[in-house]
């Protein structure tokens, strides 16, 4: 969720009332996922004074003591089989592939600051990507220029044009300044604006030579960006990196330049792998002029200047037009045979790829990884779900689910299918769906079907039809609305479902499929779950008052009926619960023991006093609970577990927890953009017993996978409350008041009989309108073209 415009100009003014007041944060390990879309706008720290005679290749005796450089190779970290000692990788090498850092931790901290670096260092190297001042220094900063990612524009408001690679660029670059304006005046921001600002401006730009002073620097990936700009304006690169490779421990050096390449060919020490970086396939290299595209092709060429490349993750997994994924290419396999590692590049969490992996972060790393042929590393902003895709995930795909929470489909695999539709209970079945459900629906002639809600605006095209039948139900939403209840089913049979983007349309979900499959009855939906032999349905019932006591429908005899009549009522083999909002719905199956009844609560709260508890235990023998009633969030930072789970459990009350979604924006910034870590936390730390979710194959995945154990941790895993911790003070949320559940709000009253709807009543005198008053029906106009406008909007028409 992003940051109010509010927020965004305390933000600012905080950043620059803090002016040249370096803020010094010692955060805890990986402890920050946020998503806000706060200006880049930060302050300037005050940093040490470098020598302008200083020689950025050479340390700086800072009183620290220096390691002897070696003609040892550095050590790569987690190449290691720790998960499964059998296990064997299809890496050139056989050892599990690397993970490289672009900036560290850079998905959550500016690039190179100490936080994104000593967050990512155990678990992955270290990528800079190379710029040159005037001077010969040598900073770390994606671009090609210095203005993405740093704070310069504060410092020097005039801009410059130069060009680079045969395009003119316009900004701050690093070559018109000297070392020592860069270390003083210019800071890190993050260069991804949807990212978390809560430091920027903190950290100054990472001077290489700085890096190399700690006492145990990262594994150094030096990745030389535009050598031959740099040769162009009198800077000679090759010198100055070879100058960096003498005196640091570097194990890997990189250009997107091949005559770069070739001028260091022989001069790099034994330890330094030398690896070909290619960008686009249409982008020229620099010196021979030809596109990557073409140079890709020519393997054996390029093994004679380098050992490996570095290839755009499209290179070996094409995403079509539409943005669905291609068919595979041969590079892996090729540059394997060569000889030549493959290290596949523009991994990040939060940035949208292909629709093929429905916004799972894990899936897309194992497309790279669990096949014959692995790539030999991954280069990600985020290096935590990396890492945890290698050693969680990968070579699992044929073990069994552990553990008992249950993993429960969100009217299906609505992620993947209209929510509803056959296609998406039967997706769900095949992703691992322990219990799939059906959110109870009914039309005007009595049918009961699945469907989202009673409102057909969003989940179905039946705006292009019914436009007409739009009305306002206050007892269910203050909003208008199609009701199920308003069409016949023959009615119903000629619209098409729809997809419901919950993120907005900039987050589509399988939009090749948004109108595919069919509603199903709920006999249907009773057939399919005894067919597929699924552990258990969930029933949800809602609005059974109104039904009864405005439109003559039964739907709890209906749901009765249908269960009945499927003999779920006469069999213990699969289990069947019962969920409502309603205590009077969970009242009228009481008489059925093997039925678990479950209260359905939508309102967010942060505590369940014994009292309310006790008096939830009357009635249901389990709870359906919103994430943020179980974990406390204050705009997107988890602040801790509520009482929720502990009250329930203490009176042997089942928990479940609705819904988890794999979209970044969903998540709360703790979780690192990674919709694995949200089901981790409340799997281990929350402890319910089931969640419900409208991608169960992420849900399914990780419980088939030895990290989900309630033994073992995930290796990189956020801790609740962390990351709120680390936060300046002065932009901490404001503590909400407490929202307690009150016995008053779970007990219902009685519900009212069905009516008759077919027996004549009474007419009612109907006074005159005011003066100037107008029909419903002419009145309703403004409104029916409200809802057509949003439901196109919704529909992407």
């Amino acid at each position: 969720m992003p940051f109010s415009p509010s927020n965004r100009q305390q933000h600012i003014m905080i950043i620059l009332f803090w002016g040249n007041k370096k803020m010094i944060t010692t955060l805890f390990l990986f402890s920050l996922f946020l998503h806000s879309t706060l200006a880049q706008i930060a302050a300037i720290p005050q940093n040490p004074v470098i020598p302008h005679n200083h020689h950025p290749a050479v340390p700086l005796n800072t009183g620290i003591p220096q390691k002897p450089v070696t003609s040892q190779k550095p050590a790569i970290p987690h190449q290691h089989k720790a998960a499964n000692l059998v296990k064997k990788w299809s890496t050139l090498s056989g050892n599990e592939p690397v993970v490289v850092a672009r900036g560290g931790f850079s998905g959550l901290y500016p690039e190179g600051t100490p936080d994104a670096i000593s967050s990512s260092k155990d678990i992955s190297i270290f990528f800079c990507n190379l710029q040159l001042t005037k001077d010969g220094g040598a900073f770390c900063v994606t671009g090609d220029n210095l203005d993405n990612a740093t704070t310069v524009a504060l410092f020097d408001p005039k801009q410059k044009t130069y060009n680079v690679n045969g395009k003119n660029v316009k900004g701050h670059f690093a070559i018109d300044y000297e070392s020592a304006q860069i270390d003083l005046n210019v800071s890190m921001i993050q260069s991804i604006f949807s990212r978390p600002s809560y430091y920027d401006g903190l950290d100054s730009v990472l001077n290489v030579d700085i890096l190399f002073n700690e006492a145990k620097p990262p594994v150094f990936w030096l990745n030389v960006q535009n050598a031959g700009f740099y040769a162009e304006y009198g800077l000679n690169a090759v010198e100055n990196v070879l100058d960096i490779l003498a005196a640091c421990p570097i194990a890997f050096v990189s250009s997107s330049d091949i005559g770069f390449l070739k001028s260091i060919a022989g001069k790099t020490p034994k330890m330094t792998k030398v690896i070909f970086q290619l960008l686009n396939a249409i982008d020229d290299e620099p010196s021979t002029q030809r596109p990557y595209g073409a140079i890709v092709k020519d393997l054996l060429t390029i093994k004679s200047f380098a050992s490996g490349i570095i290839v755009p993750k499209d290179f070996i997994w094409p995403v079509k037009p539409d943005k669905y994924l291609g068919l595979p290419t041969t590079l892996v396999a090729d540059a394997h045979k060569l000889g030549l590692e493959v290290y596949a590049s523009g991994f990040a969490n939060d940035v949208f790829s292909s629709y093929s992996y429905n916004y799972d972060p894990t899936a897309e790393y194992l497309q790279f990884l669990d096949s014959k042929d692995c790539v030999d590393g991954v280069v990600t902003d985020f290096p935590a779900t990396a890492t945890n895709a290698i050693r969680c995930f990968a070579h699992n795909n044929t073990a069994q689910k552990k553990g008992q929470t249950l993993i429960i489909s969100n009217n299906g695999a609505c992620g993947m299918y209209p929510g509803g539709t056959d296609l998406a209970y039967q997706q769900a079945i095949t992703d691992g769906t322990d219990i799939i459900d059906c959110s109870v629906q009914m039309t005007k002639d009595g049918i009961a079907f699945c469907a989202y809600s009673a409102d057909l605006t969003l989940q179905s095209t039946a705006i292009t039809k019914f436009a007409g039948r739009s009305s306002v139900v206050p007892e269910i939403q203050p909003k208008s609305g199609i009701f199920t209840f308003d069409l016949t089913w023959a009615e119903l049979q000629t619209v098409k479902p729809q997809t419901i983007n919950f993120q907005g349309n900039d987050f589509q979900r399988n939009p090749a499929n948004k109108n595919s499959g069919k509603f199903v009855t709920l006999p249907e939906f009773l057939e399919l779950a005894k067919t597929k032999a699924v552990v258990g349905i969930l029933i949800h019932i809602q609005n059974a008052a109104y039904l009864a006591s405005k439109k003559g429908l039964d739907i709890v005899g209906a749901v009765t009926t249908a269960l009945n009549n499927a003999t779920f009522d006469k069999q213990t083999t699969q289990q069947v619960f019962i969920e409502s909002d309603d205590t009077s719905v969970l009242s009228k199956f009481k008489d059925i023991p093997s039925y678990k009844k479950v209260l359905f609560i939508q309102d967010k709260i942060d505590d369940i006093p014994v009292q309310t508890a006790e008096e939830i235990k009357k009635y249901a023998d389990g709870v359906n609970l919103p994430k943020t009633s179980i974990i406390k969030t204050s705009e997107s930072l988890l602040i801790g577990l509520t009482n929720a789970v502990k009250s329930l459990k203490d009176l042997n009350l089942t928990v479940f927890v609705h819904s988890f979604n794999n979209e970044y924006l969903s998540l709360a910034f703790d979780y690192w953009s990674d919709p694995n870590l949200e089901v981790s936390i409340f799997v281990k730390a929350a402890k319910v017993d089931g969640i419900v979710t409208d991608f169960p194959a992420t849900a399914y995945r990780y419980m088939r996978s030895p990290c989900s154990d309630l033994q073992t941790r995930i290796p990189i895993e956020p801790k609740i409350g962390d990351l709120v911790n680390t936060v300046p003070e002065d932009l901490k949320p404001v503590a909400e008041p407490p929202a307690p559940l009150q016995v008053a709000n779970v007990v219902d009253p009685p519900l009212p009989e069905v009516v008759n709807l077919t027996k004549p009543e009474p007419a009612a005198a109907t006074p005159p309108p005011a003066s100037g008053a107008s029909t419903f029906v002419v009145n309703s106009g403004s409104t029916l073209v409200a809802v057509l406008v949003v439901a196109m909007l919704y529909a992407g028409y």
